[in-house]
């Protein structure tokens, strides 16, 4: 779905998630589990291990921690090729470690799932598969050729076949279950965070839209009496200096500078010190500024606003957040975007409820993801519309997400909808045919009580 938010490019940075030192300190608790189920093994159960070639592979692992210990800084991260050679490393050298130890016949083989889903977390998926791939191999190779588990005695210990076929299947499962779910929840949580941070983006860049308009007609307010002032004294001192000419002309000078000074700040705000009633509008002004940038985009807007159901038939006047003018913004620029002609605002009030509905005559959301609309990153589309009307957006979602989050966050509920059924011919489509958002906020949520727009402007800090 093409619905997405503009400018923001999302890049997979998952290859940059894991930190040298955290896997260090995961390899040294392997390690010293490692020993002490060696150590355990041939004292306690005693059962002949091929000791020398075990405490090889132990120590491979120590020197491979100490040699990254002290050439890399603890704060490296990895990139995905060395992040992929550490995790194959440790494949390799617990594959060797229970090919010495009874093959699958050893319970602690099962510890295989961990470098793979370490890397399912954390690294892309093509590479999970790759170790999972490699981990699958390793396990059957050693399910059948593996030093066996001898105690002193010389009994040896083997599971019936069905259980050893039984756990090396389990492995499998779990290598696959494991590598798939953890990927998954690890994607979803990735996305989450960018949509998150492209939210706060939007939220932070809106507020300081407001609050530069609020600077300048401050400065525009509090510096129009020292222009003035200039303006009068210049005027009387060329009064006074009319027998000297050179003096008089740079006088005027300074009064025609403090007029163009008048007149730039005249352009840029003639609203005063960010009066507290711009904190506050009627709601079909709020809805009409969302909507300003994309009026004269080659769509008809058409707004109206009501009372319905027992609403005063005064218009409400609500809270002018930054929030809700930058999601209906958002959602108003998606109606733009698919609309074939015509976009329709309606704003409607009860006595409980505010309500804005958008809706176009485009072609609606596709139905097979239109009950995941708002997550992030939704990227089915449609194939006939988006790459070819909207190429600079990347169909994921991002722009419904972002609106639906502001939104949500100043009280809002969004319901999303199709005006038709997607099935019908194109002769027996109303008008009203494409995709309906509509927003709707409790009333004492965003209802402005008037009092704030009372009270005197406040001075510039000096």
């Amino acid at each position: 779905m093409n619905r997405g938010f503009p400018g923001y490019d999302v890049r997979d940075t998952r290859s940059e998630w894991v930190r040298l030192r955290t896997l260090i300190v995961l390899r040294w608790m392997a390690i010293f589990g490692q020993v002490a189920a060696i150590l355990v093994t041939d004292l306690l159960y005693h059962i002949q291990l091929e000791l020398g070639l075990c405490f090889l592979a132990v120590g491979a692992s120590i020197l491979t921690n100490l040699v990254a210990s002290a050439v890399f800084p603890s704060n490296k991260r990895l990139s995905e090729a060395e992040a992929l050679l550490t995790l194959l490393f440790d494949i390799s050298q617990l594959t060797f470690l229970l090919y010495l130890t009874g093959g699958l016949n050893n319970p602690f083989a099962l510890l295989i799932l961990a470098p793979v889903t370490i890397s399912a977390t954390a690294l892309r998926l093509r590479t999970t598969v790759f170790l999972g791939s490699v981990a699958i191999l390793l396990m059957t190779v050693i399910a059948v050729y593996n030093l066996p588990l001898t105690t002193r005695s010389g009994a040896v210990l083997l599971a019936p076949g069905i259980l050893g076929f039984g756990f090396w299947l389990a492995i499998v499962i779990g290598i696959a279950f494991l590598g798939l779910y953890s990927h998954r929840v690890a994607s979803e949580i990735h996305s989450m965070s960018e949509a998150l941070l492209a939210a706060q983006m939007a939220l932070a860049r809106e507020q300081k839209l407001t609050d530069l308009g609020g600077v300048v007609a401050a400065a525009a307010h509090e510096l129009g009496t020292p222009l003035a002032t200039i303006k009068l004294v210049s005027t009387e001192l060329m009064d006074d200096l009319r027998d000297s000419p050179a003096l008089r002309d740079d006088v005027r000078l300074i009064r025609d500078q403090a007029d163009r000074c008048r007149d730039i700040l005249r352009a840029m705000g003639r609203a005063g010190n960010d009066d507290l009633h711009l904190r506050q509008a009627p709601l079909a002004a709020v809805v009409r500024e969302a909507a300003d940038p994309h009026i004269a985009r080659g769509k008809r807007i058409i707004f109206s606003d009501r009372a319905v159901h027992g609403g005063s038939d005064r218009q409400p006047t609500i809270h002018r957040q930054p929030e809700i003018i930058h999601g209906l913004r958002n959602l108003i620029q998606n109606g733009v975007d698919f609309a074939r002609s015509t976009v329709w605002v309606d704003a409607e009030w009860t006595d409980r409820t505010i309500s804005v509905r958008i809706i176009d005559d485009g072609p609606g959301y596709p139905v097979e993801v239109i009950g995941r609309i708002g997550d992030p990153f939704v990227r089915s589309r449609r194939a006939d519309r988006g790459p070819v009307e909207r190429p600079e957006y990347e169909g994921m979602g991002l722009g419904l997400f972002i609106a639906k989050t502001l939104l949500e966050r100043s009280g809002a509920e969004l319901n999303f909808a199709n005006g038709a059924d997607p099935f019908l011919h194109a002769n027996e489509l109303p008008e009203r045919c494409g995709a309906i958002v509509e927003v709707t906020w409790p009333l004492e949520r965003i209802l402005a009580d008037g009092t704030e727009a009372l009270g005197q402007n406040k001075p510039l800090a000096t």
